[in-house]
């Protein structure tokens, strides 16, 4: 007598529907991440002027502005007037000179020298030395002091010199002496220099210097100026010889 036997198949899942899941949550991820992206570019949209605008200022926001001490520019525009402060004095000085020829101690001849000349003499006060320690600035008043006056330079002007007379004594006994103009040229600048300081050319540079300045620094639009001046330095002018 015989069975009939029919093999039957486990029972298996359903693969189709893990599938569909999957595809659900596929679509809904892509959905959220598209709806993100409109989002985002409505906001950027909205914004983007602002954004813009703020970019900009970032990137190209105003620089500050230099500062400017004020005092190194009142010390360049003073020292570019030193020459106006300059005070000048020329004189004629009659300046002698002798020299004597001696044998064993006894002179047997002089040589004598009058040399006439003209001397100049500037004085002024070297506004170069002018630092920003010596001006202050207060709104539109500025306070200058000023270096001391002084002999800028002196000089014998030879094409206006000469020698009056040269006098080698009595049979000429006098010693050749080339040596009394160079010495009567410096007497008489030390008799010029001393006449300018007696004329007061320390007070007159002092007196143009505060002059020049007060007004150049006016011109500049300062509505008050101060200028204080000092006293010569001692030895600006040599002592006069007895």
């Amino acid at each position: 007598m015989g069975y009939d036997y029919q093999y039957q198949q486990p029972p298996r899942r359903d693969s189709v529907g893990c599938a569909a899941v999957l595809m659900n949550f596929l679509l809904m991820a892509f959905g959220g991440i598209l709806l993100l992206g409109v989002l985002f570019a409505f906001l950027f949209w909205r914004a983007g002027d602002r954004l813009f605008e703020g970019m900009d200022t970032m990137f190209n926001a105003p620089q500050p502005t230099p500062i400017v001490d004020v005092r190194n520019v009142v010390v360049r525009q003073i020292r570019g007037a030193s020459e106006l402060t300059t005070s000048i004095f020329a004189m004629e000085a009659v300046a002698p000179a002798s020299r004597e020829r001696t044998v064993a101690g006894i002179t047997v001849g002089e040589t004598k020298l009058l040399y006439i000349a003209y001397g100049e003499v500037r004085a002024g006060v070297d506004l170069s030395q002018i630092g920003a320690e010596n001006v202050e600035v207060i709104s539109d008043t500025i306070y200058v002091t000023l270096p001391p006056p002084q002999i800028l330079d002196s000089k014998i002007d030879v094409n206006r010199s000469y020698i009056y007379d040269y006098d080698q004594g009595f049979l000429n006994l006098g010693p050749d002496a080339p040596e009394l103009q160079s010495l009567a040229e410096q007497d008489a600048l030390r008799k010029i220099i001393e006449g300018a300081c007696a004329q007061g050319i320390l007070e007159d540079a002092n007196q143009r210097a505060e002059t020049v300045v007060a007004q150049l620094l006016s011109v500049a639009g300062y509505a008050q100026v101060f200028v204080e001046t000092q006293p010569p330095a001692p030895g600006a002018c040599p002592a006069p010889t007895p």
